[in-house]
């Protein structure tokens, strides 16, 4: 299972969705275009600055004082993943902590 932590100054993913075989998984899929969209979207349409690592089952996205514009792009990733997550609830889980 992938599982999504949204903190106010972070966002992690961990785990694999394991819906389908490695190449194949649409789940994995999904999750990984939202997630490299929500870091090229930040670095290219605003100036802010973020930080993050991403390695096979983990993902790390950490930031500061972000603007109004970056604030709708993170909303919109979370739109997305929760959407991904209603339709497979075995493959992806989403937390929103403090």
């Amino acid at each position: 299972m992938i599982t999504v932590n949204r903190y106010s100054d972070r966002i992690t993913l961990r785990g694999h969705a394991n819906y389908a075989e490695i190449g194949k998984d649409i789940v994995c899929s999904a999750v990984s275009v939202l997630v490299q969209t929500l870091v090229q979207s930040v670095e290219t349409l605003t100036t802010d600055r973020i930080e993050y690592n991403m390695s096979p089952g983990k993902v790390d996205i950490k930031f500061w004082c972000l603007s109004d514009p970056s604030k709708v792009l993170i909303d919109a990733f979370f739109i997305g993943i929760k959407g991904v997550a209603d339709s497979y609830p075995a493959c992806v889980k989403v937390n929103e902590k403090n």
